[in-house]
């Protein structure tokens, strides 16, 4: 927080000057400056105070001019590493709550760069613990909240850090490996008290906020024999943390264990469970899997962020054509539309969103999941049960009786879903599921593999859409950049000479991958007569991608158009098609 007391801000002795400096870097106008002005007079408040209460400034602005103005260095926090030992000077705790990081230090003086340099609390407290002067420079929030995090580390990697390697620590996992001669209720008891220790407790909830905060969608902890892993996967790819001590391993999978409802006695067969959590970003629920391996068991954790995945059609970014081409296939009274692609493609995410553009109070919708990964309000969602007898197919049975007008199967698995579900399209019921298929046209070959009469698919066979999911390119450190012409090769398509490119070339925002999020690309395919009837000769692939002709537009160009438009790049784009 800004203190705007006279021994740090004496506006009331420079107030143009520093209305200068705000003016000279574009903060305010003049015209808002002596608005300003005009309602300090009344006020009696100092300048900057005005310029942020009247939302003619924020406060790291007013703070950036107040550094140029008493002649304060701003420091690139990109091109500095601090020492070691004024790193020493400082704990982690009073360094991130006052944001200042220590640069240097001798002993006359430390050397500090602080997001708000005129805070005479931080200021008070900094010197207290240095115990010698002062020598402060500036740099922005975000920059100086990045390298704290860099050079302190983060919360759960300090506790973790805390937490390593002492010669009780090695006696404790020595205990451990004689677990598997206890008797279930003492095993139960002993992991339970393992998993309720409070630096266990507090370690596992850090782990699952930060993997949140860093929009992450999987967490891996996985067992070796002298490590205990733990991985996020953010934008797709996996990125190692901070390890946690092995002695750890059984309180930490006890501990998530018991979040989940499951069995934590039970270590040799998988297992299965649920958390919901609530964390800064709303809501998330979290789907724990187990498995038990040479080492202990590796345990994931799904995150599904209901805020970010409950979006609408037209925010899934389908270039216009395609997107009105799904819509009219939505639109039909009946019949079977597929959504295709490998595990991880946003098929979900697709699926939810057209059933969010079809909810209304006079239609019936149904859906059978495994698991359901998105509560819909207004819609009965049913999860798979094999354990208690509720397959897919029974489900989707059970669901025809119960008058739906619209019904949504999680996946397609077997030869009897796919049977039961497309003449479910054909008795007047509309019908949305999913494929694993490469591309849209290769969902008819599918179905034909798992046994069901071309006929059948030509008569149900409303539409079918392929996507894939690609990394965005971080639109805070992109650049243009040419590519090269193997890859354009490689795509089957013509390098657009008038189109810029762009990649990131690594920066905080991203941590240094040049992307951050992600969007998907596309292929519709809408069958109509030519195309129904090919499907019912039961044409090869080729000859129904001939019978398309030119309405056949590609994933891959969808996503070369993407990259010409500088959302992501054509190697990304590459490497998600490159099996079509």
């Amino acid at each position: 927080m800004l203190d705007y007391s006279a021994e740090f801000h004496p506006f009331s002795r420079s107030t143009q000057k520093l209305g200068g400096v705000l003016i000279d870097a574009g903060v305010v106008t003049e015209q808002r400056l002596t608005a300003a002005l005009k309602a300090q007079s009344l006020t009696g408040d100092r300048l900057g105070e005005v310029l942020v209460a009247s939302g003619y400034a924020s406060a790291e602005a007013v703070t950036a001019a107040l550094a140029q103005q008493r002649g304060l260095p701003t420091e690139n926090l990109d091109e500095v590493v601090p020492e070691a030992e004024a790193l020493d000077v400082l704990p982690a705790e009073v360094a991130l709550k006052h944001r200042v990081l220590p640069l240097s230090a001798d002993d006359t003086k430390l050397r500090v760069v602080m997001a708000d340099p005129f805070d005479e609390e931080a200021l008070n407290v900094v010197k207290m613990f240095a115990g010698r002067a002062l020598e402060r420079a500036y740099a922005p929030a975000p920059s100086v909240i990045d390298a704290l995090g860099k050079y302190y580390g983060s919360n759960a990697s300090r506790m973790i850090a805390d937490l390593n390697g002492t010669a009780e620590d090695a006696a404790s996992a020595d205990e451990n490996a004689g677990l598997d001669d206890a008797s279930p209720a003492d095993l139960a008891t002993h992991l339970q008290e393992l998993a309720r220790e409070p630096s266990v407790v507090n370690l596992v909830n850090l782990l699952i906020h930060e993997a949140v905060d860093s929009r992450a969608s999987d967490i891996h902890i996985e067992p070796f024999e002298k490590s205990l892993k733990v991985k996020y996967r953010i934008d797709g790819m996996l990125h190692e943390m901070s390890p946690p001590p092995k002695h750890l391993q059984p309180a930490i999978t006890s501990r998530l264990k018991i979040m989940g409802g499951m069995n934590i006695a039970e270590r040799f067969v998988p297992q299965d469970g649920h958390i919901d959590l609530a964390t800064a970003r709303g809501p998330v629920d979290l789907r724990v899997a187990t498995v038990p391996t040479v080492y202990g068991e590796s345990v994931v954790l799904r995150i599904l962020d209901r805020a970010t995945a409950l979006i609408g059609l037209d925010n899934l970014g389908m270039p216009g054509p395609q997107l009105a081409d799904f819509k009219k296939e939505l639109e039909s009274p009946h019949g079977i539309v597929l959504v295709t692609g490998p595990t991880g493609s946003g098929k979900s995410t697709t699926l939810y969103a057209a059933l969010t553009h079809l909810l209304k109070p006079e239609l019936k919708i149904l859906t059978i999941e495994d698991p359901v990964e998105y509560r819909l309000d207004g819609v009965n969602q049913i999860p798979v049960n094999p354990k208690r007898g509720l397959t897919f197919a029974d489900g989707l049975r059970a669901i025809l009786r119960q008058d739906p007008d619209v019904i949504m199967v999680g996946e397609i698995r077997d030869g009897e879903t796919a049977d039961i579900a497309i003449r479910s399209a054909l008795t007047g019921h509309l019908v949305f599921s999913t494929l694993h298929t490469n591309d849209a046209v290769g969902a008819v070959a599918r179905l034909l593999d798992m046994g069901i009469e071309p006929f059948l698919i030509a008569s149900s066979l409303r539409g079918v859409m392929a996507q894939r999911l690609v990394r965005r390119v971080c639109q805070h450190c992109k650049q243009p950049a040419q590519p090269s012409e193997s890859i354009v090769r490689r795509l089957g398509h013509r390098l657009d000479e008038h189109a810029t490119f762009y990649e990131g070339v690594g920066c905080r925002e991203c941590r240094n991958t040049g992307f951050a999020g992600r969007m998907g690309i596309f292929e519709v395919i809408t069958v109509d007569d030519d195309l129904r009837e090919a499907i019912a000769r039961r044409s090869s692939t080729t000859e129904l991608i001939q019978v398309l002709g030119e309405r056949h537009i590609p994933m891959w160009e969808d996503g070369y158009q993407k990259a010409a438009a500088g959302q992501t790049t054509l190697s990304e784009v590459l490497r998600v098609t490159q099996d079509v």
